[in-house]
């Protein structure tokens, strides 16, 4: 039996997209930033420490510790950088440039998710994937040139709230099927 957490990373990443289209749809023109501060840093905590865990010990089979632990450590780190930069002060702009990077590593992954056939449902894995990239893919230009526009920013949160669907969605089945599968583990 293998160890499996990947249902608390979902949930994690669910409350940190649903956060993050919230603060893209409102926060941006917010005059006090700090509200946000403990949703970005909890959701950071436990994204990089379950991401760091998973990468470096490989609990579950294959090619699933990279697709989900390595762009849990990209999720975690951005928010972690997130609370930070609003905390002191700092301005987003490097965040986004990382979020660009990180963006377009989840936008492959989910390709090759549908292209591998990996998961139980894998066209919805990869969409929930790429749409999550996009999310970091096009930080920069919102937060730059379209931070003004409404449309622009509804358009991206409704974006964000779609991969929160999704992963709500595969989330909370994984846990369904979680507590039966694993209702006879017994540790070592």
């Amino acid at each position: 039996m293998f160890i499996n957490y990947i249902t608390l990373m979902l949930i994690n990443m669910v409350a940190g997209l649903v956060l993050l289209a919230t603060f893209v749809y409102q926060g941006l023109d917010h005059t006090s930033p700090r509200q946000w501060i403990p949703g970005f840093g909890m959701t950071g905590a436990i994204a990089l420490a379950t991401g760091l865990h998973m990468i470096w010990t490989w609990p579950v089979r294959g090619s699933f510790n990279i697709a989900f632990g390595e762009t849990t450590v990209l999720f975690g780190i951005l928010f972690l950088a997130t609370s930070l930069a609003l905390a002191f002060g700092w301005d987003l702009f490097a965040i986004t440039i990382y979020a660009f990077f990180a963006g377009l590593a989840s936008i492959l992954i989910g390709l090759r998710i549908i292209n591998l056939d990996l998961t139980l449902r894998p066209v919805i894995s990869g969409i929930g994937f790429i749409l999550t990239g996009l999310g970091g893919v096009l930080a920069a230009p919102t937060l730059l040139y379209l931070k003004t526009s409404r449309t622009w920013r509804l358009l991206g949160a409704c974006v964000l709230l779609v991969a929160a669907l999704i992963w709500a969605f595969t989330g909370y089945m994984a846990y369904w099927g979680h507590m039966a599968g694993y209702s006879d583990w017994q540790p070592r």
